[in-house]
Order: structure tokens, then sequence, then C-alpha cells
């Protein structure tokens, strides 16, 4: 008999990724409202995407259990 399919997190898949080489990808805080007192500079640092952290990578690990 198979072993039991572990269902992904939808809300985790929407919003981290996975790359091919195992780290998970987020996109950057403080960038949806309160653009007009912040700096060109601050907010282009803050767009895109930055790497998940290693103290949290576990916890996404198990959300996303095939890396979806």
């Amino acid at each position: 008999m198979a072993g039991y399919k572990l269902k992904t997190n939808r809300a985790a898949k929407k919003r981290f990724r996975i790359t091919k080489n195992g780290k998970v990808l987020r996109a950057g805080a403080k960038t949806r409202h309160i653009l007009e007192k912040k700096s060109p500079k601050q907010k282009r640092r803050l767009g895109g995407t930055h790497v998940l952290k290693d103290c949290d990578m576990g916890r996404i690990r198990q959300l996303m259990p095939y890396g979806e």
C-alpha cells in the first residue's frame, strides 16, 4: 500500500517560491502603501524578491513538502 500524500499549504504556495537549489524566495515587505515618504533608493531596495533566512526555512519546507 502506498503512503499518504501530503497537502501543500495554499497560502504558502502563493507567497513563497522554491528555487532549484532549495532556497526559498519571498517578496519584499513595506512596498504596498505609504510610498510617498520613502525615497526612490529605499523603494528600489525593498522591491523584488529576497532569500528567506535559514531559521524560517524549515517552517516553509513543512508547508510546501513537494517544493511547488
